[in-house]
């Protein structure tokens, strides 16, 4: 932009601070229907990537952002594209076609841009049709809502290209393309679908790709669809974790465990949690744990119905649940086979295993590539599935790695779920040293091995991003108190007790799923009854677990545990019980005086009046 000339032909001073100015959304020019349903979405201020990539795409450029999950980058290319529809529908109202695609690598993330989309157009009547592919119809069902020319459509790669085969939707009149989470889509094996539906997009088609990361796969998209894209690198304070503060403890394999009981149990850290776990056995082993002490969680895997993981992630993000234990099976098993529970429970309706996270260095590329060659042959069904960093966590007070992941990039993904929106945020580490790996076999997993290694790429690569990872020391002195109920608790989580809750689990969400969705559809109000964090009572509960007495308490209470004073960790009681309280209050009422430790009735008797 340039400034302007005083009396004698110099350029006036920029005011201070100019270039940190954002503009409001008034200021981007959309069309008041759009500013409507953004004030009733409560958006007030664009973020970093709204402000930049917004006015670039209301110009017509291809853009290509870089953006970290749940920094706006979903609001930053649907705004545009509605606008830009809303304009060709006010010059032509006779116009019906379908003028925007958008894809996305998994079934959640086509859910989560629709609900984004439909808030967006509440306000525009009909002037604006979007559709998700990925809905579980009939073909019948799919034909008949293309039939109509939706303005937008939402899908994965295989969906669209398997309608534009059939000749259900056509891509002739096609202004705008989004691909979000490009560096996932052609890592979740969909090279040959990219390929052909870049045959069938028209040339000249204005296109977004939104991404975490710059990798190779993004610019491979890059070449087939852009014309000489800007390229926007965003990372501002929150982005690079700045509201994130970062610690590791080295434990024993079996501490995990104890350490994850005092710190939940004693209310070490406060807010809702995510908890990750290398694999779908290691989260129902966890969740048991957990239940042995009273601990409400609820799991999130990939082996669970879509439609319960989009449930539980809504109820998560309402404050319903407040301890979240996910699964990250690819870490470490790569691309799993299905087992043959898990491909019973496919054909019933369930979705098949599959997150897959990109990698950083050049091993972790080679890796990725043999992983890319085995993706190659999942079916269509398979590769609409599975959970993605796409979907967006809310209010995370702390991230706890359970398992370290393989990865430091997926390090940096799974921290990045908290200290968002200028909320401070804590992230705590479990580290095995390679001395205590299978030292006790019960809650050995094989990614261990390779924690200190991990860890020492996870401090360089945040270091380079001027974050310190520091360790952080429990009195275990203090806490050995707890070991044995730790290890009463341990041993009633078996084996077969683990498989036992995955079953159940699979079948409960996918009576809920499924069989109830209809029904929850006219019965919106019944739908909070289906409780995700319920007990699922395979391992045998002992009761006196569920409390601590006072003789285990350290002197010094909470604050003998820990002597450091970090992010959401509380050291001191906050909270009375109140209950109690109020009973002692009642007895010193003078409601009659005991007798032998009984009240004596001749005390209490009141006579009426006459």
């Amino acid at each position: 932009m340039k400034r302007k000339l005083d009396a004698n032909d110099v350029p006036s001073p920029e005011p201070a601070g100019a270039e940190d100015q954002e503009p409001d959304f008034e200021a981007l020019g959309l069309d008041p229907r759009l500013r409507q349903a953004l004030i009733k979405e409560k958006f007030t201020k664009p973020t970093l990537v709204q402000a930049k990539a917004i006015p670039l795409a209301l110009e017509g450029k291809d853009i290509l952002a870089r953006a970290k999950t749940g920094s706006g980058k979903t609001a930053a290319y649907v705004l545009p594209v509605l606008q830009s529809i809303l304009q060709q529908k006010s010059a032509d109202p006779s116009l019906k076609a379908t003028t925007g695609l958008i894809l996305v690598p998994t079934r959640e993330l086509a859910e989560q841009v629709q609900k984004v989309v439909t808030s967006f157009t509440a306000f525009c009547g009909k002037d604006i049709r979007s559709i998700n592919l990925t809905q579980k119809v009939s073909d019948a069902v799919q034909r008949t809502m293309l039939a109509d020319f939706p303005d937008l459509v939402i899908s994965t790669p295989t969906r669209v290209l398997a309608n534009v085969n059939n000749s259900a939707l056509s891509l002739e009149k096609l202004s705008y393309l989004v691909i979000d989470e490009a560096d996932l889509v052609l890592s979740y094996g969909y090279d040959e679908d990219i390929n052909l539906l870049s045959k069938a997009i028209p040339r000249g088609v204005q296109t977004f790709l939104m991404s975490a990361t710059l990798t190779s796969e993004v610019d491979t998209l890059k070449s087939l669809f852009c014309r000489s894209p800007v390229i926007l690198k965003l990372e501002d304070k929150e982005e690079k974790g700045a509201g994130v503060s970062q610690f590791v403890v080295k434990c024993a394999e079996d501490e995990k465990f104890l350490l994850t009981y005092v710190i939940f149990k004693l209310q070490l850290v406060k807010g809702k949690v995510i908890i990750f776990v290398g694999d779908v056995d290691r989260c129902y082993r966890v969740k048991l744990f957990l239940e042995q002490f009273g601990i409400k969680s609820c799991v999130l895997n990939s082996e669970l119905p879509i439609n319960s993981r989009l449930h539980v992630v809504e109820e998560f993000n309402k404050g319903v649940y407040d301890i979240i234990i996910a699964a990250d099976d690819q870490e470490v098993m790569g691309v799993a086979k299905p087992t043959k529970k898990s491909q019973e429970a496919i054909e019933e309706g369930a979705e098949d295993k599959e997150e897959i996270g990109s990698s950083e260095d050049e091993e972790e590329v080679q890796e990725g590539n043999s992983k890319k060659a085995k993706r190659r042959k999942m079916t269509n069904k398979e590769k609409d599935y599975g959970m993605s960093r796409g979907i967006d966590f809310q209010n995370v007070a702390c991230v706890l790695n359970f398992d370290l992941p393989t990865t430091s990039k997926s390090y940096t993904h799974r921290i990045g779920r908290t200290g968002r929106a200028g909320k401070a945020g804590m992230a705590l580490s479990f580290v095995v040293p390679s001395d205590q790996y299978g030292k006790h076999k019960p809650t050995s997993v094989p990614s261990s091995k390779h924690d200190e290694a991990v860890l020492a790429k996870i401090v360089k690569r945040q270091g380079k991003l001027g974050h310190e990872v520091r360790p952080y020391h429990f009195e275990m002195q203090q806490v050995d108190a707890f070991r044995y109920r730790m290890t009463d608790a341990l041993r009633a989580v078996t084996r077969l007790a683990v498989q036992e809750a995955r079953a159940r689990e699979i079948r409960q969400e996918l009576i809920k799923s499924e069989k109830l969705k209809r029904h929850f559809e006219d019965n919106p109000d019944e739908l909070r009854q289906l409780r995700h964090d319920g007990e699922l009572r395979a391992a045998r509960v002992q009761p006196h677990l569920k409390h601590v007495p006072d003789y285990l308490m350290p002197t010094k209470g909470r604050e003998g545990i820990s002597n450091e004073d970090v992010g959401y960790v509380g050291f001191k009681k906050t909270n009375e019980n109140r209950i109690r309280k109020a009973r002692d209050r009642n007895r010193g009422k003078g409601k009659g005086k005991k007798v032998g430790g009984k009240v004596d009735p001749l005390k209490t008797f009141n006579r009426g009046r006459k």
